[in-house]
């Protein structure tokens, strides 16, 4: 039985080491996507409104709050997947359009900017 068990937890800590690089390479995917998103003029166009400290965001708006500190002003990160899908459920009078729920941007592209500006 012990060496069942010695087995499994080796073939366990094998799967786990071999799908470490693709966990990381599909969260580099995601930041890639959340960026391209964030910066695209006729996608997300987040930046017409956003400042973000990123050196491509080139003529940031200033319309909207910047993009800084997201960690401390959404330690939930499902609150600022929320404010991104539909911003209009906290303020009505937000002229921020509703990203996810005119389906401007699909799940995983929300997902995807979130995770991007989530790590400034």
């Amino acid at each position: 039985m012990r060496k069942l068990t010695t087995s499994i937890c080796a073939a366990g800590l094998l799967a786990m080491v071999t799908a470490a690089p693709a966990v990381a390479g599909a969260k580099e995917d995601q930041l890639a996507l959340g960026k391209a998103v964030y910066l695209n003029k006729s996608r997300g166009n987040c930046v017409s409104c956003h400042a973000i400290s990123d050196p491509d965001a080139t003529q940031a708006g200033n319309q909207g709050p910047p993009i800084l500190s997201m960690k401390m002003r959404f330690p939930d990160k499902r609150k600022l997947r929320a404010q991104i899908w539909d911003a209009t459920k906290n303020n009505p009078l937000t002229i921020m359009p509703p990203l996810g729920k005119h389906w401007i941007l699909s799940e995983e592209e929300i997902d995807a900017v979130v995770e991007y500006v989530y790590q400034f």
